[in-house]
C-alpha cells in the first residue's frame, strides 16, 4: 500500500508542476492499477489559450496613470526639437522662456503686451497670437500668461501656464 501511495503522490505533484502532464499520468495510472479490455488513449494536453482575436499590438499597450513610460530613453530629457530649417521669423519664432515683458498698452478697446526678444527687438503680441512652444492666453494690465507645450516625453503634464509680469515683485524673485 506504501509503494502505491507514494507513486500516487509522485504523480500529483509531477501533475501539478508539469502542465498537460496530468492526463497523461492519469491514463498511466489508469492502466497501472486496473487492468481493463480497451488501451487507455492518450489525450493532447489542454492549456488555456488566448483568444484567437488577441493581436500583438492589443497586449502592448501601456497605460502610465500617472507615472513615466519605462521605455522612453532618459537620455533625451529636455531636450527641444527645433525643425531642419530653424525657426520661423517673428513672433512665430519665439520661445516663451526667452522672452521678457517690457510693456502693456491699449490698443482699439483691447491690452496688447510689448515683449522683448533675446537679441533685443521687441514685439506686440495680442490674446491668442502663437508663439514658438506656445501661445498668449490673456494680456492683463501687469501680466501676460502664457500656455506653453511641454514636449518632454517623461512629463505627465503637456500644457503650463507662465505668468511673465511687468514689474518684478518680492513673490516672483
Amino acid at each position: 500500500m506504501l509503494p502505491r501511495l507514494t507513486a500516487c503522490f509522485v504523480l500529483f505533484s509531477a501533475a501539478m508542476a508539469v502542465p498537460g502532464f496530468a492526463q497523461a499520468a492519469a491514463g498511466k495510472s489508469a492502466t497501472a492499477s486496473v487492468p481493463t479490455a480497451a488501451p487507455a488513449t492518450p489525450t493532447t494536453p489542454t492549456t488555456a489559450s488566448a483568444p484567437a482575436s488577441t493581436r500583438p499590438d492589443d497586449r502592448a499597450a501601456y497605460d502610465p496613470s500617472g507615472r513615466r513610460d519605462p521605455f522612453v530613453s532618459l537620455l533625451q530629457i529636455g531636450d527641444t526639437k527645433l525643425p531642419v530649417g530653424g525657426r520661423p521669423r517673428g513672433v512665430k519664432g519665439l520661445l516663451v522662456s526667452e522672452l521678457s515683458l517690457r510693456g502693456v498698452l491699449r490698443s482699439r478697446g483691447q491690452l496688447v503686451a510689448i515683449v522683448q526678444a533675446p537679441d533685443n527687438k521687441t514685439y506686440t503680441v495680442h490674446p491668442g497670437d502663437t508663439l514658438f512652444d506656445g501661445t498668449v492666453k490673456v494680456v492683463a494690465q501687469d501680466a501676460v500668461i502664457f500656455v506653453q507645450r511641454v514636449d518632454d516625453p517623461l512629463s505627465p503634464v503637456k500644457q503650463r501656464e507662465i505668468r511673465k509680469t511687468l514689474r518684478v515683485t518680492e513673490e516672483n524673485r
